[in-house]
């Protein structure tokens, strides 16, 4: 019995140090390092290579056009006033009360004739009326005194002008100045008449520059005569400055800027884009001169460009070949 009871302890024994010297890692599975672990590993890098391989066949969607060879006509936008050619403001000789006026506005009167009478009398002295002569030839476009004023030698009688040839008088930013030229073409519009287009050329620039406004006054004589033009019409001037003749243009939106570079992405024949540093030029319109980097013909994309990089593969979803117009052609000096 006693031997029994010996057996039965050794036995108990024995299972209690087995299950000290298991480790916990087998009963849970494989111990780090060993197959199951490889196993795990092998999974989890298949998954990244997935992801990778996924993120490589990421299509995006542009829309391409072909870089135009054209020429772009820089112009200003300014606002100017319609005057006579020729005008000429009336002063009287003398002080005194204007007595008479001989005119009215819009009246034609003829070189020395009698616009108005001036008395230069004062209490206790009577004086013969002072007549003012019109200097020249025209019509009465101005009268801004009424009778019974008291006038000066330096009061504006009246203003006569020359409406048979008018011109519009406008005032440019000095920064524009170093363009301005005799010649320069332009359009010209009025509300009176939208829609309507009235050919002008420049005929004089003013050689000073004006240091309060920090502008210079052109002149612009119409090409053609029309009735429908009146002196002190306000005028919407499109002037044109520059032509740059045969350039390689673009849309604005296919060119990117970044760290103070300009890019546009070259499409490839494999429908991968290529990414190219350019140097723009003038832009008109929503039309971008490319200077150098680009040659007339190549394709590059427009819209989608911000999510693109080098290499990426693309899709081209252009319903044409063409290019966006950059500008039409300058003015051909007719009145529509």
């Amino acid at each position: 019995m006693k031997r029994n009871n010996l057996i039965l302890a050794g036995v108990f024994a024995v299972l209690i140090v087995l299950a000290i010297a298991i480790p916990k890692g087998n009963k849970q599975g494989a111990a780090p390092g060993g197959p199951g672990a490889a196993a795990g590993q092998g999974k989890a890098a298949g998954k990244v290579a997935g992801k990778a391989a996924g993120a490589s066949a990421t299509v995006f969607r542009i829309t391409s056009v072909l870089a135009a060879v054209q020429d772009l006509h820089s112009y200003l936008e300014i606002n100017g006033d319609v005057e006579a050619d020729n005008t000429v403001a009336m002063y009287p000789d003398i002080s005194g009360k204007l007595v008479s006026l001989r005119a009215n506005l819009g009246s034609k009167v003829g070189k020395g004739e009698i616009i108005a009478e001036i008395d230069p009398s004062k209490p206790g002295a009577n004086y013969s009326l002072s007549p003012v002569y019109a200097p020249i030839s025209g019509t009465v476009t101005s009268i801004p005194v009424k009778v019974g004023s008291t006038v000066s030698t330096s009061t504006v009688i009246a203003v006569i002008g020359d409406i048979g040839n008018l011109q519009v008088t406008a005032r440019i930013p000095e920064r524009e100045i170093a363009v301005l030229k005799t010649g320069l073409p332009a359009e010209i519009t009025f509300e009176a008449y939208p829609g309507l287009v009235f050919a002008a050329t420049v005929f004089r620039v003013s050689p000073l520059v004006d240091s309060t406004s920090r502008t210079k006054e052109i002149y612009l004589s119409f090409v053609r005569d029309d009735a429908r033009i009146n002196a002190g019409m306000f005028a919407s001037i499109k002037l044109y400055t520059t032509v740059s003749e045969n350039c390689v243009a673009v849309p604005d939106e296919a060119v990117v800027t970044s760290y103070d570079k300009d890019y546009v992405f070259i499409v490839n024949g494999d429908s991968t884009v290529t990414k190219r540093e350019v140097t723009k030029g003038v832009s008109v319109d929503g039309a971008c001169q490319i200077v150098s980097g680009l040659a007339g013909g190549e394709r590059v994309a427009y819209e989608g460009v911000s999510v693109l990089s080098d290499g990426v593969t693309v899709k081209d979803i252009s319903k044409t070949s063409e290019t966006k117009p950059a500008l039409e052609a300058a003015p051909d000096g007719g009145n529509q």
